[in-house]
């Protein structure tokens, strides 16, 4: 299908994209990659009358390490993610996760903001960046805020962000050194969203866990952190009782739809399935 009419602005600065989408109001939609809010726009699931590119900005397009932190701007791309050689050597899930969302062209032009940013419940950033402890940086009229990760999402398609607010950058403190990670996904074909997922980051001292965290993707009508979960994992050894519980406490708060990718109770058990996988990719990268 082919979207309706819209009135298209390409701002240069983040304060005039944010006058811009104050100005118009609910009538107006920021624009990053585009390939989220233009599927939604062909089968007019979404009809705005303007959208507000923010390609333009300079600065949305970074990767730094400030501190105990990584940043990275909201329009950087997913492809970039995957190149980067700083987010290689400080948090390496970040390209595992990069490499299984949709395909190399979309990932050319697919950005970590706009994944993050839209609340769909199927993408695969918004639950690795809880599991990391991430904080987004929302720009508006009044300024800067930041608003941790597990904070941002209220429901599909529902999160913090206030009339007119642009995400601008996401903060992700650096894991420790030697830490495990994985993240599995079980999709029915390449360039899918996933049927379940999950992202596991902990670190491990003498064989003992002493730190771990957990997110769940497209299982809920937002991103799971599995508070609970990973706190069953910290002080084990990861035995098979262990990971047993884990398990079954992250499979009680998942709440799937019944969909074209299965119904609930199966996509319940595959985000089990998910996490086993992700904790022993974790476990056998994890530097005791």
């Amino acid at each position: 299908m082919i979207p309706g009419t819209f009135d298209y602005h390409r701002p240069t600065t983040v304060e005039s994209a944010v006058a811009l989408l104050m100005k118009l109001g609910e009538d107006a939609r920021p624009l990053a990659g585009g390939h989220s809010l233009i599927p939604l726009m062909k089968t007019r699931l979404a009809s705005p009358e303007h959208l507000v590119d923010l390609s333009a900005i300079e600065g949305l397009r970074r990767v730094e390490v400030e501190g105990n932190d990584v940043v990275i701007g909201a329009m950087t791309t997913q492809h970039s993610v995957i190149t980067s050689t700083v987010l290689a050597e400080l948090v390496p899930i970040l390209r595992e996760t990069a490499l299984v969302i949709a395909d190399p062209q979309i990932r050319y032009k697919g950005t970590i903001g706009g994944n993050c940013a839209n609340g769909d419940p199927g993408n695969d950033m918004p639950a690795l960046m809880q599991c990391l402890g991430a904080s987004y940086q929302l720009t508006g009229a009044d300024g800067n805020r930041l608003v941790p990760a597990r904070d941002f999402y209220l429901g599909a398609y529902e999160t913090a962000l206030e009339p007119g607010e642009i995400l601008t950058e996401i903060r992700i403190p650096v894991p420790p050194a030697g830490h495990g990670y994985g993240y599995e996904k079980l999709k029915r074909k390449v360039g899918d969203y996933a049927t379940a997922a999950a992202a596991v980051v902990i670190t491990m001292v003498s064989g003992t866990c002493t730190s771990a965290s957990i997110g769940l993707t497209n299982v809920s009508e937002t991103p799971l952190w599995a508070a609970e979960a990973a706190g069953i994992l910290v002080g084990s050894t990861l035995d098979a009782a262990t990971v047993d519980a884990a398990v079954a406490a992250a499979e009680a708060i998942t709440n799937p739809a019944s969909d074209m990718r299965g119904p609930s109770e199966y996509r319940t058990k595959m985000a089990g399935v998910m996490l086993r996988r992700a904790l022993e990719r974790a476990r056998t990268r994890a530097i005791a």
